[in-house]
């Protein structure tokens, strides 16, 4: 099978990654494939469909054009740094320029060991890589900036982790694989002229307006801030905890990558983790914008060298930016959630940052679902406050926030009326988020009884989040209590 490739990143980058083949595997047979995503990259998706795709993306047959390298990185781990990371179970194909003419990577997760598998064997279980699906292509939907799964492929072998589970081998679809960790990998060794070089790169691949500007190095560092100010500011009005916020899970696209330990939170919580593996809840949901700013002051130190020849120049330009962070994320915070009060986009009243935190204070006295409460909110703007005071039973009374809210709304600048209000609101306030009892149930039957048939229904539902379907109206109801208490998510190593 023939694809476009134009591999950059293994031609550009000599000694960025190794040449690596993804190993083969007994039984191909392709679980799932982004027909729409398949179409946007040019590919051919009626030939995909049938065996040949399933061999493609198992790793059995690596398409003509393509040069699969595993990539060197490195990071911070929960606050630790580890030299040497790099891919352990992925293999990037290489990229192609998609029907608009934006460059896309192409890559495997789960096709065997490479030299930087640290012990591991490479392999992916089929749920795991299942969940990349469901959440990647929520997150889509939602219009959050997101790596996306273009396929799932069954090995036909076993997994080993606390039990065997079926293999399998996800196609992931990213602007880019390039981390802070990429950054941090050579800035560890002391490598000034590779940072540089791949600096010089990013640039051109993220960045082109940027390519003859003399200060590049540190806007390179601005654009990197902004759009990861922008990025979790959609993450916090979705209720998003990314769980593993580690510097080599943060890309300099600005695009999130990497669903292990992630989870949406229920009751809103600020203080919510579900990971297992954040005991100490250093990546808790209140806690996202604070880390993403730390990650940045890792990136920040490796580009010092590059910013300015005097390295207190260079320390205070680069805090500058940093110091800047906060507003930014708090700029884009407030435009979401101003949207989702069903209030002007960019407007300037001065208490809207207030009434947004009140609300959310509200939620969390109340143990009030955020999801359902957002949306609730859009039938209250409609006339109808019940389904919203129905969120509340023991908890403190939304009265007094209510008439703030529609002091405000009257106010508003757009004049619209109510129904345009609560139409607008229902446009930005999601109904069906994916809500963690119903990933795993779903999940759970893909892996132990090989039964797709849940998956597919609630990948449709997360394709149409927005929408209030009868036919998936238990994909918007929140779980009991006490399975929210009680859950936990996995890395999926």
């Amino acid at each position: 099978m023939s694809i476009p490739f134009d591999n950059t990143y293994a031609r550009e980058l000599a000694g960025f990654s190794v040449p690596w083949r993804p190993a083969s595997v007994p039984a191909p047979r392709l679980l799932f494939l982004n027909e729409a995503l398949a179409e946007e990259l040019g590919l051919d998706v009626d030939a995909l469909r049938g065996e040949a795709g399933a061999a493609l993306f198992a790793g059995n047959a690596v398409p003509e054009g393509a040069e699969p390298v595993a990539q060197a990185y490195a990071g911070h781990q929960f606050g630790g740094f580890s030299p040497q990371l790099g891919d352990g179970r992925a293999v990037l194909l290489g990229e192609v320029i998609d029907r608009n003419g934006r460059r896309r990577d192409i890559a495997f997760k789960g096709s065997g060991r490479t030299p930087f598998s640290r012990g591991g064997d490479g392999k992916a279980a089929v749920g795991p890589m299942l969940r990349e699906v469901l959440i990647g292509e929520a997150m889509h939907a939602l219009g959050i900036p997101t790596t996306r799964a273009l396929a799932v492929a069954a090995t036909g072998e076993p997994v080993f982790r606390e039990e065997a589970l079926p293999g399998a081998v996800l196609t992931r679809v990213a602007a880019s694989h390039i981390r802070v960790g990429t950054f941090q990998f050579f800035a560890a060794r002391g490598d000034d002229e590779r940072v540089q070089q791949l600096a010089d790169y990013t640039i051109a691949r993220h960045d082109p307006a940027l390519v003859d500007v003399p200060d590049r190095y540190l806007r390179l560092l601005e654009n990197a801030a902004e759009r990861q100010a922008a990025l979790i500011a959609q993450w916090m009005n979705v209720g998003f905890i990314h769980g593993v916020m580690n510097t080599d899970n943060m890309t300099l696209s600005g695009e999130t990558i990497d669903y292990g330990p992630c989870a949406f939170v229920e009751a809103y919580d600020p203080r919510a983790v579900f990971s297992s593996i954040d005991q100490r809840g250093r990546y808790a949901f209140g806690n996202q914008p604070s880390i993403a700013q730390w990650n940045l002051a890792r990136l920040a130190e490796t580009l010092l060298p590059l910013i300015a020849e005097d390295p207190e120049r260079a320390a205070e330009q680069a805090t500058a930016v940093l110091e800047r962070f906060p507003a930014a994320y708090q700029r884009h915070l407030l435009e979401g959630q101003r949207a989702k009060l069903g209030l002007t986009a960019g407007g300037d009243d001065d208490g809207d940052a207030q009434l947004a935190d009140d609300w959310l204070e509200l939620l969390r006295a109340g143990h009030v679902d955020f999801t359902l409460a957002w949306r609730r909110l859009a039938d209250a703007a409609a006339g109808d406050e019940a389904p919203l005071r129905a969120l509340f039973e023991n908890a403190p009374s939304p009265d007094a926030w209510l008439a703030r809210w529609r002091e405000r709304c009257a106010r508003d600048a757009s004049g619209l009326d109510a129904a345009e209000r609560a139409a607008r609101m229902r446009r930005v306030n999601p109904l069906v988020i994916p809500r963690n009892h119903r990933v795993e149930e779903a999940l759970a039957a893909a892996s132990a009884d090989d039964d797709l048939a849940p998956f597919e229904s609630l990948l449709a539902a997360l394709r149409r989040p927005y929408d209030a379907m009868p036919e998936h109206a238990r994909d918007a109801e929140p779980a009991p209590a006490a399975v929210t208490a009680c859950y936990r998510t996995f890395c999926g190593t």
